[in-house]
């Protein structure tokens, strides 16, 4: 999410991040982050809510921008492990889909010349 300003609307950092802000915190889906009263006045503090909810928050101090990076609940960036289905060739060219291999752990291997 780029920001002008590290006081925002609650309205905008819902809708820039997919985030409700809820008196228990801040929820998505089953997930709530508690925020004590930093939500009181309608708008939202950046920087206390990036450190409140481990959101990376960088900034370019010439242009006055920011950017709030995306979730990280667990340290990861992954909000679910559930890969799409894809459908690739495989080294005799028939195709493979991997939802196959539902229930099983995979690793998927992506590699490009460029």
């Amino acid at each position: 999410m780029l920001l002008k300003s590290l006081s925002i609307p609650v309205t905008e950092f819902e809708q820039g991040t997919g985030w409700q802000i809820k008196p228990e915190g801040a929820c998505k889906g089953d997930i709530c982050i508690p925020l004590g009263g930093s939500t009181d006045s309608g708008t939202l503090d950046i920087e206390q809510i990036a450190s409140l909810m481990n959101l990376p928050l960088v900034s370019e101090p010439d242009l006055d921008l920011w950017a709030l990076g995306p979730d990280s609940i667990g340290g990861k960036t992954l909000a679910t492990a559930e890969a799409p289905n894809l459908t690739l060739p495989d080294l005799s060219g028939n195709l493979f889909e991997l939802h196959s291999l539902k229930g099983k752990k995979v690793v998927v291997y992506a590699w490009a010349p460029y």
